[in-house]
């Protein structure tokens, strides 16, 4: 699931949590919420759990975009290894 849809679905099911709360049917409320939870990958407390993501991350930190590098960037040049180790002169 991407982002985008676990964003409308949890929107859905809170409108149907808040419906149910309002007909009195609060076993199908807490149910509700629990769902929601673990669409967010929360704990039924609130506070977030290390070891379950949100269904469709692969893992931690997946919801983060991965920063890109400018378009003329390139790796810098490795040290020379028989210069490695020594200090530089002064001029």
């Amino acid at each position: 699931m991407s982002l985008a849809s676990i964003n409308r679905k949890i929107e859905a099911l809170t409108a149907e949590m808040q419906q149910a709360a309002a007909a009195e049917d609060f076993e199908t409320a807490a149910r509700l919420r629990n769902e929601i939870a673990a669409l967010k990958g929360e704990a039924a407390g609130g506070s977030p759990l290390v070891r379950q993501p949100p269904p469709g991350a692969m893992g931690l930190g997946t919801h983060i975009p991965v920063a890109q590098r400018p378009k003329d960037w390139r790796p810098p040049k490795k040290p020379d290894p028989m210069t490695r180790h020594t200090k530089a002169r002064k001029r």
